[in-house]
């Protein structure tokens, strides 16, 4: 007579660690709804910024009105970084007086940051690409997952595969946050004071 084990799955608890529970258990079902990836803390995102020299943004959109095309009229006219657009819909477009490129591994260079605009499912693909590339260090470059998109399992895949992961963070508002230039509705007002803003 045979017995059937219950399927487990891979469960990365908050000390670090990873255990297999049943998928059916309860404590499976209430960790699959908690975050336990922290990623890096605000001092080591700051380095990561300015270590950069190039970023490319992944998922770029040629839609002005879509976050990723406001986030890269931030970095082409308020940072010294050199920006890339990547977007197999839009290759060989002139967009912000960028080249929009179909893959990353059609760039000009190896990018310090590749920024995802891209759904929840799709970051391992990105991963993956990202991992094969490497800057002139050795090293591949830092895979940055815009505001609002969450692959948990993906972050710590990605981590195993030798990247440093930055998720759920837009890197505008982190750009513009260390900089000073941080207005309460998110744009970069080109200021720095302390007097406070009468509503």
């Amino acid at each position: 007579m045979t017995t059937q084990t219950e399927p487990t799955v891979d469960t990365h608890l908050a000390n670090g660690l990873t255990c297999a529970l049943p998928t059916g258990s309860p404590l499976a079902r209430l960790l699959s709804t908690q975050r336990t990836w922290l990623g890096p803390s605000a001092k080591e995102r700051l380095r990561i910024l300015r270590k950069a020299n190039s970023i490319a943004i992944v998922g770029f959109s040629t839609n002005p009105a879509r976050a990723s095309y406001f986030v890269g009229t931030y970095l082409v006219q308020s940072t010294d970084y050199r920006v890339h657009f990547v977007n197999p819909n839009a290759a060989g477009q002139t967009e912000l007086g960028q080249t929009v490129y179909a893959s990353l591994s059609d760039l000009p260079e190896t990018p310090d940051i590749v920024v995802a605009f891209r759904r929840a499912d799709d970051i391992p693909a990105v991963a993956d690409e990202v991992a094969a590339l490497r800057r002139a260090d050795g090293t591949p470059p830092v895979l940055w997952v815009q505001l609002g998109i969450w692959n948990e399992d993906a972050a710590y895949r990605a981590e195993e595969i030798g990247l440093t992961v930055v998720m759920d963070r837009c890197i505008k508002i982190e750009h513009a946050r260390f900089h000073g230039g941080l207005h309460l509705l998110g744009f970069d007002t080109g200021q720095i004071t302390s007097r406070k803003t009468i509503r």
